[in-house]
This record gives C-alpha cells, structure tokens and sequence, in this order.
C-alpha cells in the first residue's frame, strides 16, 4: 500500500471504512411486537415463517394445558402452542385470534416449524442497540423484557419452549 499515491490513499481508507461498516454488527434489525392476552412478546422478523388465521384445533385429552392441538400449514402438521400457557398463565382465545408459524431453532431433523397462538396481528417494529430494558419480573420461559416506548415486551425463549415440546413428547 505504501506504493500507491497519496490521493488513492483516502480512497483506499474510505473502501476499507466503508467494508468494516458493511460487515460490523447491524445498528438495528427488525422484529415483530407480538400481541398476546397477557402480554407482547418481541421476536425477530426472522424467527416468524407466516401469519395464519386461527382455526380451533381438537383438543386432546391428557395433554398438558399449554398444547392446544395441531393445525395445518402447508401440507404438515404443527402443534399450536399458548405462551401464556406455557409460562404459568392461562390459554385464552379473543375474537381476533391468529397464529403464527415460529421456524424451529432446535435442530432436530423433523421439526422445521411450531406454531402460537396469538391475539391479533403482529406490528413490525426496528429495534437498535439502546433498546431499554423494562425492570418488570419475569415469567418461566422469558429471557429478558425491553420498553419501546409505547409498549413493553418479553423476549421469549424460543428454544426453551421447542424443548418443552419435546420433553412432554409432543414432539
């Protein structure tokens, strides 16, 4: 580098600058404010497959309160899941009920997707790094809780509750 002219050398420092910005960590992503009866619980865009229209599952007997049954999505079956439920809270179905379809974290070879009951359709909301965190307890299956201003949200351990899918043998 030392060979090139003084004049490229700006250019050369600017192109290094601009791929170290490229490559550093994102100042912000999107995520899905997440509308339970309860509660919102914020998800990366990412982690969400598809919005779908609540249908009432069979219910199945002997099985724990927080499954509520299977629905279809796209030629499979999913078992629909209620995070309050899950999370010692109770399952609840309001008019405006939807489900989303959560891609799967666990690795495991036959489980691409979950599904969760949800109470309206998620807004979409950039998140940066001063995301502040909310001083609220915690439930079983939450990571952390974040205010964004206009509302607070619970950051859901999504591989804790896949794992809770699997430990009951739903899975």
């Amino acid at each position: 580098m030392s060979d090139l002219p003084v004049a490229n050398a700006g250019v050369a420092n600017s192109a290094v600058a601009h791929a170290a910005a490229a490559n550093a960590a994102p100042s912000s992503l999107t995520a899905l404010l997440v509308p339970l009866a309860d509660r919102n619980l914020l998800l990366p865009n990412v982690a969400v497959a598809e919005l779908i229209t609540y249908r009432a599952p069979h219910p199945v007997d002997g099985l724990p309160s927080w499954y509520l049954g299977q629905v279809a999505w796209r030629d499979l079956r999913l078992p629909l899941l209620s995070f309050e439920a899950a999370s010692d809270g109770q399952a609840e179905v309001s008019p405006g009920a939807r489900v989303i379809v959560v891609n799967a974290l666990g690795g495991r070879p036959n489980v691409k997707f979950f599904a969760l009951l949800v109470q309206g359709i998620p807004r979409s909301v950039k998140v940066g790094s001063d995301l502040k965190r909310a001083d609220v307890p915690l439930a079983p299956l939450e990571l952390d809780a974040v205010d964004l201003g206009d509302a607070q949200a619970r950051i859901p351990d999504l591989a804790a509750l896949e794992q809770k899918l699997a430990d009951s043998g739903l899975i």
